[in-house]
């Protein structure tokens, strides 16, 4: 049998390969090619004849599932390797969930609600409750409802357990719980579901009908997952209950890159993975293929630090390389500078597209932006709106959900009016009205628009019914005509192209061009399921269309430009040089980590910053910034500290950045530093530099809270000894001898020390 293309492993990528006995659990440092192990195990259980639909292969996005797909098809041949269930969690379930969908009481053509959906629907339902859309903000309410569905927790359940009611009531949102049940029901009155319920649903489908279960455990032979140390719990379920009959699962991650606990990601799943699964045989993929030797060992220096992960020791034989530069500025405004000049320099060596910044926060971009501009450098923002958000985009495939589902509230309520068709707000609500008092849907009012005798004109009457029996033309060529072409008489019929043409602004341009391009979209979906026999249906590019993310859709921009991204977008991605901005307390690490884990993670965040790098990383940090409309004065990051210094290059670069802001002529405006020519010419209040720098000399236990010689417990260092105390623009600082973990200096007053009687 033909395995040379395992020679192109290393020894232990071949052995987690080649392993197909039991569970097993492969630990895969930042750039040690955990997805060429991935692709090969699959390739290596095709060649071994086990069938490719008894393989199912679980990723977290639809580029990492048709990447890998293409490459298995290289190694096995394109018929063999399109028959593997491969792709996105929720794809994988979703396409489950239709062939089960009428017991869990849906239809097969069920409608998923994107988040814009989801938090319109939530906005719907504050308002009918008459309560605070201020204090109800629909997008904290979908947050919530998400966190819930991940962890299973139904309305019912929610509503039944005391203390999350009772920190609902505490967080001044004590009808939560009925915003909930109330979502959820009228989720299932629409025939629809979120993202998050076909995690939720597909657990429930399993818990349900067991011999549902027990159909898909025969046919799932072997279970591999991507990325296992961002699995949630509904999602670690999930493969559980598959993998229950066979145990042959593969799981592949760096609990080091565990980042996603906002979304649910639980990081116990792969430190406790051997505990779930007792045959569990560990891999470890150590070399780093990536960067060179000097940031990979900066990194382990950093990640070190935390006390639960699972030990390993990444290396790497790449050349030794350049130190991490550390550069500090007097301001964020500088700090943007120092990255533009730099990138300058470094344009000598690298491409525009070879290098990125990356930061903690979406918020930082902007002052940087400002100094790529002044500096002429072409930069792109990551996650910017995709081709499926835009809005002419999103009317079309809320036609398409009409069509395929007539009780899908959400798409009615988006396109009855549009193209503009004279039937306004004051009619939906009438509408939405009769339905709610009928507990019917807006659809069945429309069915039989008579028989309600709704307070509308003979002129609205005919517009409705127009526009109903529209659909209902369209929905009946669901079955004989393909996707393609029931789209494209959908948006001639409808008006929607003709709308595009309406004037010849740069607009209504942009617009039919991009509706244009999403009917080539639909013709190249419709060829390929053609080439493998599969059916065309409006339906089926709807399955797909609904589980695109930006990764999925964003497409390739030839010109190189720097990316600007934050560091959770970065994961998974790699550039020859890296820039990490705003390395200071109470932003990285966020001031809203207190906990021992939750610094850990910010901790891996950082780890995955640095090992992004190839070749040079640049760390940033400005001594003032300024957020919520004030310059606040800062602290370098505690992780600064975490990283052997012998891999760190301190630059002087912006060390007496106070001279030049002096030499540039910078005033203060409005608690900010800016260039004085930037100023209006009128008789603003303004103060040179020199008149509004702080003092920073030091005056020893000037009514310091601590003694010299005091006893004191931190929760991440543990107890110490307090050796000296000073004050810094109005700040305490206190130097603590740890022992073992060496001597840190704090600020009191994010250190929250306790002192030991």
């Amino acid at each position: 049998m033909d395995f040379d293309f395992l020679n192109e492993l290393n020894e232990n990528q071949r052995a987690a390969v080649e392993y197909t006995d039991g569970a097993s659990l492969v630990i895969a440092g930042a750039g040690s090619g955990k997805t060429r192990v991935l692709t090969y195990k699959i390739a290596f259980l095709l060649k071994l004849g086990i069938h490719p639909v008894s393989i199912l292969a679980l990723t977290f996005t639809n580029k990492a599932a048709r990447e890998m797909k293409e490459r298995i098809a290289q190694l096995v041949g394109e018929k063999t390797a399109r028959y593997l269930w491969m792709g996105t969690f929720h794809a994988i379930f979703s396409r489950i969930l239709r062939v089960e969908a009428e017991k869990l009481g849906y239809t097969k053509n069920f409608s998923i609600y994107d988040t814009h959906d989801s938090q319109s629907l939530l906005k719907t339902i504050v308002k009918e409750m008459k309560l605070d859309d201020k204090v109800y903000k629909a997008s904290a309410l979908h947050s919530r409802i998400s966190n819930a569905k991940n962890n299973l927790i139904s309305p019912k359940m929610y509503a039944a357990d005391g203390e999350l009611c009772k920190n609902d009531r505490i967080i001044k949102i004590p009808d939560f719980a009925q915003i909930y049940a109330t979502y959820c029901a009228r989720l299932r009155s629409a025939d629809a579901m979120d993202f998050d319920d076909l995690l939720m649903q597909t657990n429930i489908l399993f818990r349900d009908h067991p011999d549902t279960l027990a159909k898909y455990q025969e046919a799932f032979k072997f279970i591999l997952v991507d990325e296992y140390q961002d699995t949630n719990f509904a999602q670690y379920l999930i493969i559980k209950k598959l993998a229950e009959k066979h145990e042959h699962i593969c799981v592949v991650g760096d609990d080091a890159q565990s980042i996603y606990s906002f979304r649910g990601a639980n990081i116990d799943n792969i430190l406790k993975f051997k505990d779930a699964y007792r045959s569990t045989k560990i891999f470890k993929l150590e070399q780093n293929y990536r960067s060179t030797q000097t940031i990979v060992n900066a990194a382990n220096s950093l990640i070190d630090k935390n006390e639960n992960q699972i030990p390993k020791k990444v290396f790497s034989e790449n050349p030794k390389g350049e130190q991490i530069i550390v550069n500090t500025a007097f301001t964020d405004i500088e700090e943007g500078s120092i990255i533009a000049n730099k990138i300058v320099e470094f344009s000598e060596k690298y491409e525009y597209g070879q290098i990125a910044i990356l930061y903690r926060t979406n918020a930082q971009s902007r002052v940087i932006e400002d100094a790529l501009r002044k500096k002429a450098i072409p930069y792109r923002i990551w996650g910017g709106l995709s081709f499926y958000q835009r809005k002419e985009i999103k009317d079309v495939i809320a036609y398409c959900r009409l069509v395929s589902n007539h009780h899908d509230h959400e798409a009615l309520q988006r396109i009855i009016n549009v193209p503009a068709r004279g039937i306004g707000d004051t009619t939906l609500a009438k509408l939405a009205d009769a339905a709610t008092a009928q507990s019917s849907t807006v659809w069945d009012i429309l069915l039989d628009l008579p028989r309600y005798n709704l307070p509308i004109n003979a002129g609205t009457t005919q517009k409705l019914s127009a526009f109903k029996e529209m659909i209902l033309n369209f929905s009946e060529k669901i079955e004989t005509l393909s996707a393609y072409k029931l789209l494209a008489e959908i948006v001639k019929t409808s008006g929607i192209i003709a709308d595009t043409y309406s004037d010849k602004s740069p607009e209504s341009q942009s617009k039919r061009e991009n509706v244009e391009e999403l009917l080539t979209a639909v013709h190249q979906f419709c060829e390929t399921r053609e080439k493998d026999n599969q059916t065309t249906s409006l339906p089926e590019f709807l399955a797909e269309v609904s589980l695109l993310t930006d990764q999925d859709t964003d497409k390739d921009d030839k010109t190189p430009k720097v990316t600007l991204m934050t560091i959770h977008a970065a994961k998974g991605l790699e550039f020859k040089v890296v820039f990490i901005a705003g390395l200071e307390e109470n932003l990285f690490p966020s001031s809203f980590c207190n906990t021992p884990r939750e610094i850990e993670e910010e901790r891996r965040l950082l780890y995955v910053a640095i090992t992004r790098a190839e070749e040079q990383c640049v760390i940033s940090y400005a001594k003032s910034r300024f957020r919520n409309g004030t310059t606040s004065f800062c602290n370098p990051s505690r992780f600064l500290e975490n990283i052997d210094e012998k891999y760190l290059d301190r630059e002087s670069i912006g060390e007496n950045s106070s001279e030049f802001f002096r030499k540039n002529d910078f005033w203060m405006d409005n608690n900010r530093f800016v260039p004085k020519e930037s100023l209006p010419q009128n008789n603003y209040s303004k103060k040179r530099l020199s008149e509004i720098t702080p003092d920073k000399t030091s005056n020893p236990n000037q009514n310091s809270t601590y003694a010299d010689a005091t006893t004191v417990k931190h929760s991440i260092f543990g107890i110490g000894k307090v050796v000296e105390t000073n004050f810094e623009a109005g700040n305490e600082k206190v130097i603590v001898d740890f022992g073992a973990k060496g001597t840190k200096t704090l600020l009191t007053k994010f250190a929250k020390l306790e002192v030991i009687v």
